[in-house]
């Protein structure tokens, strides 16, 4: 059976606070995100064959799902990674007054795409 789900999180890691905030600031100001978190993380990953460990930042990213691919196009245009991590998670439940925000702060869209789970 196929759920329709409007709302989601979008993980996204930055090298730097500034890189992170330049997201940020990008993604609400054009409304395709409401709201973005931004918290320092270490990551432990292997790249290019090589196993590093980095200080970095996450960025946890607030809206509606439909909007993905412009907000996709967004972070890789402004982002510094050649393979930018950029994760989006669906949100099955959660505040209606909350999620009601969301759909204030982000600009109805003229995308046809959904997303489903099984």
């Amino acid at each position: 059976m196929n759920k329709s789900v409007k709302y989601g999180v979008v993980l996204v890691t930055a090298s730097s606070i500034e890189e992170a905030e330049t997201i940020a600031n990008a993604l609400v100001e054009a409304k395709l995100a409401a709201c973005v978190s931004i918290m320092p993380i270490h990551s432990i990953y292997t790249w290019q064959g090589q196993k590093h460990k980095e200080q970095e930042w996450q960025l946890l990213i607030k809206t509606d799902l439909a909007h993905f691919p412009a907000l996709e196009e967004k972070i890789r245009e402004l982002h510094s990674y050649e393979v930018p991590e950029i994760i989006a998670l669906p949100v099955v439940a959660g505040s209606q007054p909350y999620l009601q925000w969301i759909s204030e702060q982000v600009e109805s869209t003229t995308y046809t795409d959904t997303v489903s789970t099984v």
